[in-house]
């Protein structure tokens, strides 16, 4: 509890203590008026300056104003008619009552936002003549060699040159099970050394690096409103001059008319119906406990390793129907390992070699896998003229010789006659100064959790599931068949990949949302195009990242589910408070301008009602299982 909270909760009981003991207690007069007006202005004074504030900068109609006039009214009439002073005291309690939730709520939320948010280094040691110099992480060039001690936060992306540790990422994925990291393997900033010293070759500055993408995307999270705020917000300012007007025009009108006809005006009942119109009407449980809720729905999300960009991607979620998948990396481990070589000319050792140098410009983990069986420091030195022929292979000059390194398609392309492979896995077929030299089988491994990801993504109603693949029919109908997709298409180009989502986005039920998964640069053009995109971030490239709306700090496509659960729960809460506070506020509107109801009514109808949307909107701090 903040500091601020503590203060309010402690002025909640003090006046709460005193408008208790002061109805015991007889007093008359200027007396009782001024014991009365101590706990007013205890727990109204900042009310009673805002509405103040707010008539001075010509922004009048606010819940502020409502609670001010009200109170104030009620006070004046009260004073007129020897009445009751509580009724004021009580509005103004049970208003600041809701208030002290709806700030316990955010400050949940934002310790979950914030958790995520302390990932931010404040420093990295840089070696220089053998001792360490701490720097600003903006300050650190690529190719820098960092030194991370155990303990410390990991403040830029990289390469592990030297030392085993183990790392807890929970700050970034939602889970705390620890991650071992050896050299040569990439590390991520913003995870905690926990065991052994690291040296890391950076490979990004720190503004392109994974923690700080991630802080901007999280501060820019509650910009993006959804249609329910916005809904809210247009109806705020519509709603709160009308019953303003609407009071008024009670309060004298109904008197006038009766004056008009010779009878009794009846001022006093009329002023203490506005008055009571006026506190029924605060919208303060739609005006706070929408955005509350979708707050506390991005909080909890992030709590669990989920990143979501706004509360309208939050609302779009609830609504996905269809989930079309990438495969590398985002089904599977996206680990390649080289299974086979068949039909070779000339020795293993060797074709690796050529095929190694060949593909050591791309970043693909099939050139990673590639270089891993290779297992030596690549000579650039002896590779030229590198050139990606995007869903075919490499072209390069290696040592003077020319290599083609590719799928079936290149081969094709360049009149090269090849052996086709019968075993499952990404077959890479290779041709040295235009001979067949033999094919290398690189076989990926499905992620522990992509079968039951599928499970339950159809619990929670999912109706179709698809996967886009550049692999062959072969491969792309194996992994498809043991994960039990409804859907496939292989040995497709990226391009190809935005055309199949147009042709899904065209084909679904009116109403029903499509998102795309996927983790690699290619992957951008489609992440953008789907209605809802969704990201590897542990993995993923910087540009999927950045297209997606929502981020997996995990790479588990098991998260998918649990996002679209958040969702709906979130959604299903923000139309039960909308229903409830509109449904409740019209009832007693109609009896407080039929004179039925009295101002404790009215503070059930405005507070009551208020706390009872922010608890319910507090539930979607609980991430569903």
């Amino acid at each position: 509890m903040t500091k601020k909270q503590k203060k309010m909760l402690i002025r909640i009981i003090v006046s709460a203590a005193l408008m208790i003991a002061f109805l015991f207690i007889p007093m008359e007069g200027a007396l009782r008026f001024i014991a009365y007006m101590i706990p007013y202005l205890i727990i109204g004074y900042d009310i009673l300056i805002k509405a103040f504030k707010g008539i001075l900068n010509k922004q009048v109609f606010d819940e502020n104003f409502l609670m001010a006039v009200a109170t104030v009214g009620a006070i004046a009439l009260a004073i007129v008619d020897n009445g009751d002073y509580t009724e004021a005291i009580a509005v103004m309690l049970f208003y600041q009552i809701g208030e002290w939730f709806q700030s316990y709520a955010v400050g949940k939320s934002r310790k979950n936002i914030s958790d995520l948010m302390d990932i931010r280094p404040d420093y990295a040691h840089i070696e220089k003549d053998g001792q360490l110099e701490k720097v600003d992480p903006d300050e650190v060039e690529i190719g820098s060699v960092i030194v991370v001690q155990p303990g410390e936060k990991v403040p830029l992306d990289g390469i592990v040159l030297e030392g085993f540790s183990t790392l807890n990422t929970s700050a970034l994925t939602g889970e705390s099970l620890p991650r071992d990291i050896r050299p040569g393997e990439e590390i991520i900033s913003g995870c905690i050394n926990m065991t052994g010293v690291l040296k890391i070759q950076t490979t990004k500055e720190f503004e392109e690096s994974t923690v700080s993408k991630i802080l901007d995307l999280v501060e820019n999270a509650s910009s993006r409103k959804s249609h329910s705020e916005d809904f809210i917000s247009k109806f705020a300012r519509i709603y709160t001059p009308a019953v303003c007007y609407s009071a008024l025009a009670l309060a004298i009108l109904p008197p006038l008319v009766l004056l008009f006809l010779g009878s009794d005006p009846q001022w006093y009942s009329w002023i203490y119906r506005a008055l009571t119109f006026l506190v029924i009407s605060c919208p303060c449980a739609l005006v706070i406990s929408i955005p509350l809720s979708f707050f506390a729905g991005i909080g909890g999300a992030s709590k669990a390793g989920i990143l979501v960009k706004g509360s309208n991607y939050l609302e779009t979620l609830s609504k996905t129907k269809i989930v079309v998948f990438d495969k590398t990396g985002t089904l599977t481990q996206g680990v390649f390992e080289v299974s086979a070589i068949h039909h070779n000319l000339m020795d293993q050792e060797k074709l690796i070699e050529m095929a190694a140098l060949a593909e050591s410009a791309s970043s693909h983990p099939i050139s990673k896998s590639l270089q891993k069986a290779y297992g030596k420091e690549i000579d650039r030195t002896r590779v030229s003229d590198i050139h990606e022929i995007s869903g075919h292979g490499i072209q390069a000059k290696v040592d003077g010789h020319e290599v083609l390194i590719g799928n079936d398609k290149l081969m094709k392309e360049n009149q090269i006659s090849y052996i086709e492979c019968h075993q499952t896995g990404t077959i890479l077929h290779m041709a040295i100064d235009q001979t067949y030299a033999g094919h290398i089988v690189i076989a990926d491994r499905i992620k522990p959790t992509s079968k039951q990801a599928m499970q339950a993504l159809r619990n929670c109603g999912i109706q179709k599931t698809v996967m886009l693949t550049g692999d062959i029919q072969k491969v792309a109908k194996e992994f498809a068949g043991q994960l039990g997709l409804d859907a496939f298409y292989s040995d497709l180009l990226p391009q190809d990949k935005v055309e199949k989502v147009e042709e899904l986005l065209a084909q679904r039920p009116e109403k029903s949302v499509l998102a795309f998964v996927g983790d690699g640069i290619n992957d951008a053009p489609v992440l953008s195009r789907a209605d809802i995109g969704i990201a590897m971030g542990a993995m993923g490239s910087d540009a999927a990242i950045e297209a997606a709306d929502v981020v997996l700090m995990d790479d588990d496509p098991l998260q998918i589910a649990k996002a679209i659960k958040i969702s709906k729960k979130c959604l299903r809460i923000v139309y039960q408070n909308i229903v409830f506070a509109i449904g409740i506020k019209l009832a007693c509107l109609l009896l407080g301008a039929l004179g039925l109801a009295n101002m404790w009514l009215a503070i059930f109808a405005d507070v009551g009602v208020m706390v009872l949307a922010v608890l319910n909107a507090i539930r979607t701090l609980s991430i569903p299982k």
